[in-house]
């Protein structure tokens, strides 16, 4: 689907409301913004001037909207440029990572609207798929967005763990070597649906909202690159510490990190930790359902949880097709796609969304042409739907009981087994 970019994004202006929709203006919206933050509970009123310049930084490293009332920005959105990988190819990616509005301006759809609007203009710039965290399930599904697959949280006694003992002693390293530290995340070990958020002013913010945080890793001799690392959050002298992330460029450096956390369980009853990609922590556990028992409802209790708290939709239906690579198979079918985002989307907008009809070809070198062929099987869904079954977060089957999928019994057969795919995980908070 073409469409021609603009010079710049459009303004929209409502004269009735005198309010309008633009990008973010650092000397005049920087003190609203950080209000709306306030008012928001991101940050606090008494913060100090680094936490302001780290924000700072992170809002020049994204692309920044307001919605502006009276002419003061009353709500404000970050969308932040990163990679999303799909099998063995990266797609351009934009994070949704920052909406807010402040309490004078609630309920009046101006977050939903200036939303659409930014990833409108991410859209025209070029980026494939999106993200977003979730407060709630259902108010992003209206601007297309599906949810991603279940991610589980584990918590246990390192003690526990059934790795060999560490052997190399680690480094500490701090917000001083920020960019060694963003380097080693972007280089970790990636899998089907992992995402990389470009900027270093990411991993930056990522810190400096951890308290009592503090980072371990290892660096390789002859470059000295910083080759993995974890990044990890205390609570008290024993505990529970919680690991917010480990990047590792194989398996025998993540067996590393392990060793690394077995090594504190001399003082640290339990560790926190979000299961990696293609990994299942309880492998690597000694009598993992005894301590469950033992330590139930206590504060250092061994338990597991999961759960669906990110979203993601595509912006560009032919990109995403035509990275779509699966050899040894061949399916064509008519898709007729309905995107919510158009209705919250100004008549200004060069980007209307991606609704439409459209003949798909998946094979080694899929295809996608604007139209509809009688005779092929047509899918009906909306663009979450869609992009969730693409991804492999559920099948086609499936997803037609629990969201917006539609299809002939044969075609959704012939889909599960298509995009049978490793489970998406994105490996990096949004």
């Amino acid at each position: 689907m073409a469409w021609k970019p603009p010079p710049a994004l459009q303004v929209v202006f409502y004269p009735e409301l005198k309010m309008e929709y633009r990008e973010y203006n650092s000397a005049k919206d920087k003190k609203a913004v950080f209000r709306i933050w306030q008012e928001s509970g991101w940050i606090d009123e008494q913060r100090g001037k680094e936490t302001d310049k780290i924000m700072n930084a992170f809002m020049k490293s994204s692309s920044a909207y307001v919605a502006e009332v009276k002419d003061n920005a009353e709500s404000s959105v970050l969308t932040t440029p990163g990679t999303i990988r799909y099998l063995n190819e990266d797609l351009k990616f934009c994070a949704v990572t920052g909406v807010a509005t402040s309490r004078i301006a609630r309920n009046r759809n101006f977050a939903t609207e200036l939303t659409a609007l930014a990833l409108a203009d991410s859209a025209v710039k070029g980026t494939c798929v999106a993200g977003l965290g979730i407060f709630e399930q259902g108010f992003y599904n209206k601007l297309g967005f599906g949810n991603g697959p279940y991610e589980h949280w584990i918590s246990f006694d390192p003690s526990n763990l059934r790795v060999q003992p560490n052997r190399r002693i680690p480094f500490r390293i701090s917000l001083k070597d920020i960019k060694k530290i963003h380097k080693s995340r972007l280089s970790r070990l990636r899998g089907h649906g992992s995402v990389n958020l470009l900027p270093f002013e990411s991993t930056q913010l990522d810190i400096s909202q951890i308290k009592n945080g503090f980072g371990l890793g290892f660096y390789d001799e002859k470059s000295g690159e910083l080759t993995h690392h974890t990044w990890i959050e205390t609570e008290g002298e024993n505990g529970p510490y919680s690991v917010h992330w480990m990047s590792y460029q194989n398996y025998d450096q993540f067996l590393e990190l392990l060793s690394l956390l077995k090594s504190l369980s001399d003082q640290v009853y339990t560790v926190k930790i979000k299961e990696p990609p293609e990994i299942q922590i309880q492998d690597l556990l000694t009598k993992p359902f005894r301590y469950t028992e033992i330590t139930r409802h206590g504060k250092h209790a061994n338990y597991m949880f999961s759960s669906s708290y990110y979203q993601l939709r595509i912006l560009n239906l032919n990109a995403c097709i035509t990275k779509t690579h699966l050899p040894k198979i061949r399916l064509v079918f008519n898709l007729q796609l309905n995107d919510p985002i158009s209705d919250y989307l100004s008549k200004h907008s060069s980007w209307k969304g991606i609704s439409g009809n459209y003949i798909i070809k998946i094979d080694n070198n899929s295809e996608i042409v604007d139209g509809k062929e009688n005779g092929l099987p047509t899918l009906i869904a909306s663009v979450g739907a869609f992009t969730r079954m693409w991804l492999g977060v559920r099948s086609a089957t499936s997803l037609s009981v629990t969201d917006d999928l539609s299809a002939p019994k044969e075609l959704f057969n012939k889909l599960d087994g298509i995009f049978r795919l490793p489970t998406p995980k994105a490996d990096w908070d949004f």
